[in-house]
């Protein structure tokens, strides 16, 4: 079984190198926030994706705008592909590393906030690799 599990991750590695992709690192917002967005746009092609945010009342819609504008610049100008035939393949939210703050309440206490942050990817493919 782990030959097997070698060999697919092998196969995924190879395919994601080929494919163009954007990263955002340490994006202020929560990655419960991103996701949501993220979902929205799964699967669509790369304008159907960019109408989506723009007429998404989220916080996240901006930042994954931007990530979304800038893996189709790098599939056009890196990999030559046409934007036209792409579409989100993958994109997803990690956690990035949190802010510890701590607000002060009655009788000498605290409270923790936590400033979450994330680490947004998205994944372009062609619509003929399908």
């Amino acid at each position: 079984m782990a030959k097997r599990m070698k060999e697919k991750a092998a196969r995924v590695e190879e395919r994601r190198e080929k494919r163009p992709f954007a990263t955002a690192k340490y994006v202020r917002i929560s990655p419960d926030k991103v996701r949501i967005v993220l979902a929205l746009i799964r699967g669509r092609s790369v304008a159907e994706a960019m109408a989506i945010l723009q007429a998404t009342p989220k916080a996240a819609s901006e930042a994954i705008f931007k990530v979304l504008n800038s893996a189709a610049a790098n599939a056009e100008h890196n990999k030559d592909m046409s934007i036209d035939d792409l579409y989100v393949a993958e994109a997803f939210a990690n956690a990035g590393p949190t802010l510890k703050r701590y607000q002060p309440v009655s009788k000498g206490r605290a409270h923790h906030i936590l400033k979450r942050t994330s680490h947004i990817t998205v994944i372009l493919d062609s619509k003929e690799g399908l």
